[in-house]
């Protein structure tokens, strides 16, 4: 970006950078979407991309529009400004983004989504340089950078993993990168005291192959409350046995306010045995969408291609959305989902129930098998690839977690060597 030095017009370049910033905010919210497969995301990435150019060939005057949007800066801004840093590799502007991302938090999401967006090859020399610094939150973004793009950051990533003060980031990265041999520095981070660094810790021990401390502290989580608690619910009980999953959900079910992340865990469980309970949650419009995508999640029926679904309600009820870290809390977090039909899937759950057997996890209509888990990821819903990457990795501890938020063309390329 900011390379070409031709006239450029105005108001079509400040387009350009609203553009940017606009798919930028809309592409974080449709990699978690409920509703939304690789193709459309491939879609909205090429737009994404033609924006980025036009900025490119814009050239000192695009640079001119992006540095001027940092008074304010935002995600979209930093994004904007830290793709024209490094694709001409400007230091000095590169230095002033990872300064301000420091200062300002709110706006490191954007630093670190550019550096996940370039292609590894732009990274050389740039990654490396973060890693060496002695700034740990340096060292943290070039962390998360290896991490984007399954790059091994090797004996830095040991030492970063060995510095009891800084080792959040890095305990997070081992586990994507499937680094099983720094298993044990994750485990040391089960009795950490803050129960964010616990719950990484625990995620990375469970998909580096620890299936007992890392286990048991993720049930702790998911029973204690607290921000942790979807987050541990889902993953544990992706693990669990059915005997100790229904253990765990019957503890979810007796606190207050939980019959959401209820919903989400029976989905996570898998178990054809809640299925009827599902459907009863479908007449309650507050639950209808959630208790739908999570049969859908255990049977792998489309409900909208199916005509399952009802036309939305006049005045529907939004679910509230209970992880206070996500990026877009204000969101509707059932937004894109079907209305189910309630008695339309009654009638198709008792014509054919029967072939989903209780007591066995099922994922998308099928058992949990590399192979299926790796159909999901071509062609299932970005909720389900999340969870599809999750399984793959759990069923192979050492394999790198997928990137379901990676851009659309380098997940579809990373799909094709899969296959082979």
């Amino acid at each position: 970006m900011f390379a070409a030095a031709r006239p450029s017009i105005p108001f079509v370049v400040q387009q350009h950078l609203d553009n940017a910033s606009v798919l930028r905010s809309t592409r974080a919210v449709l990699v978690r979407a409920p509703h939304v497969q690789l193709h459309r995301l491939s879609r909205l990435d090429e737009r994404l991309a033609a924006s980025l150019d036009g900025l490119a060939i814009a050239g000192d005057f695009a640079r001119g529009l992006c540095m001027a949007a940092l008074e304010t800066p935002g995600r979209g801004a930093m994004f904007a400004n830290a793709i024209g840093a490094i694709d001409t590799r400007d230091p000095a502007l590169l230095e002033r983004l990872l300064s301000l991302a420091e200062a300002v938090p709110e706006a490191r999401v954007g630093l670190v989504s550019a550096f996940g967006w370039v292609p590894a090859p732009e990274l050389r020399g740039i990654t490396r340089a973060l890693l060496d610094s002695p700034h740990a939150f340096r060292r943290d973004i070039g962390l998360a950078a290896c991490a984007m793009h399954h790059a091994d950051p090797q004996t830095v990533l040991e030492t970063a993993m060995a510095d009891e003060e800084h080792s959040a980031q890095a305990i997070v990265v081992a586990g994507k990168l499937g680094r099983i041999d720094l298993l044990p520095g994750c485990l040391g981070g089960l009795m950490h005291e803050d129960a964010q660094h616990r719950f990484e810790s625990a995620r990375a021990a469970l998909l580096l192959g620890d299936r007992q401390a890392a286990l048991r502290t993720l049930v702790v989580l998911a029973g204690e409350g607290g921000p942790c608690q979807p987050a541990a619910a889902m993953l544990a009980l992706k693990v669990l046995p059915a005997e100790q999953a229904h253990a765990l959900l019957q503890s979810i079910a007796r606190k207050e306010d939980s019959v959401r992340i209820l919903i989400r865990g029976i989905g996570a469980a898998g178990d054809p045995h809640y299925v009827p309970w599902l459907i009863a949650q479908m007449g309650d419009l507050k639950l209808a969408r959630l208790a739908g995508e999570s049969f859908s999640t255990i049977t792998g029926l489309d409900l909208a291609a199916e005509d399952l679904e009802l036309k939305p309600p006049e005045n529907p009820v939004a679910g509230p959305n209970d992880n206070p870290d996500d990026e877009d809390v204000a969101m509707d977090e059932d937004e894109g989902l079907p209305w189910p039909d309630a008695e339309k899937i009654d009638a198709w759950w008792q014509a054919d129930g029967h072939r989903f057997p209780h007591g066995i996890r099922c994922f998308v209509g099928e058992p949990v098998t590399q192979g299926h888990c790796l159909a999901v990821l071509k062609t299932g819903f970005q909720r389900q690839r999340i969870a599809a990457a999750e399984h793959l990795s759990l069923m192979a501890p050492g394999r790198p977690l997928f990137n379901a938020a990676a851009p659309a063309w380098r997940q579809q390329w990373l799909l094709s060597q899969m296959e082979a």
